[in-house]
């Protein structure tokens, strides 16, 4: 009889639960005022040699700053990989009958912004990839932030995360709006987005794996938001939730997450 590497208990399938932030990242063009939006660029070196290209919502999984709470719904926590384990990541391994506990535990305790158990706040995550993508540390004064509700991925689909390809994979993202402020900022966005292609991206990817390195690099990308979201409004509901090309820049099916007025019937909105 198979048993649950997780539970230790007789056949029960197992899902991997990611919860992250994501932010709505815009900014009005300083040249006719239009509506930005700012996403990371990244680019993966896969098994086959190949490069992957795409750009998705900045942000990243929480932290789990005190996990008791958590192992009293699923025992000991199992994280999906070493990394999320050393980097405490919400991203772990649980019975599949466990995954509506934890998602109500999840949306209460991320109503607080100032929660002790799960990490709330999309700054940390935020200031760690503005510094990354450009070269430039974020100061409180240059942003704003805005809660904008909760997307719910309840239908298991397999993950693209390098550490764990293919494992099925149900989400939970807590959306936020950040309007950057300082115009220095918002030219700093336009100018690298507009500095480096995705060849670009994709070859210092190359370079990195060649060093002995993950393969893996990333940058900015600024796009009117009113063109991403006009792109995805041509689609059948259906047929929205997967990659889109967009000004012939791969844009990853996590942006609708981030997008209101798009739906799609893999998100649950909130």
């Amino acid at each position: 009889m198979k048993h649950n590497p997780v539970t230790g208990a007789a056949s029960e399938s197992l899902l991997r639960v990611s919860v992250a932030t994501y932010n709505r990242v815009v900014f009005p063009h300083p040249q006719d005022g239009n509506l930005m939006l700012a996403l990371e660029r990244k680019a993966t070196v896969l098994k086959d040699g190949s490069v992957n290209v795409q750009a998705q919502p900045f942000g990243g999984g929480v932290h789990i700053l005190s996990p008791t709470s958590l192992q009293n719904i699923v025992g000991d926590i199992h994280f999906d990989s070493e990394r999320s384990k050393h980097e405490h990541d919400f991203r772990i391994m649980i019975p599949s009958s466990k995954w509506e506990l934890v998602k109500q535990y999840c949306l209460h305790q991320l109503e607080n912004p100032n929660d002790t158990e799960i990490e709330s706040s999309p700054d940390r995550e935020l200031a760690e990839e503005i510094n990354e993508t450009l070269q430039i540390s974020l100061e409180p004064n240059q942003y704003t932030v805005q809660p904008s509700g909760f997307v719910i991925e309840d239908i298991p689909t397999p993950t693209n995360n390098a550490d764990v390809r293919g494992q099925s994979t149900v989400r939970l993202y807590r959306i936020f709006e950040i309007k950057i402020l300082d115009a220095a900022l918002c030219k700093a966005m336009l100018d690298v987005s507009q500095q480096y292609s995705d060849k670009d991206i994709g070859m210092l990817a190359m370079k990195d794996f060649q060093n002995g390195g993950r393969g893996w690099a990333n940058s900015i990308l600024t796009l009117p938001l009113g063109m991403i979201v006009d792109s995805y409004l041509t689609m059948h509901p259906k047929t929205r939730y997967r990659n889109n090309l967009v000004d012939d820049h791969n844009i990853d099916a996590s942006v609708l997450a981030i997008l209101e007025n798009v739906d799609t019937p893999q998100y649950q909105r909130s």
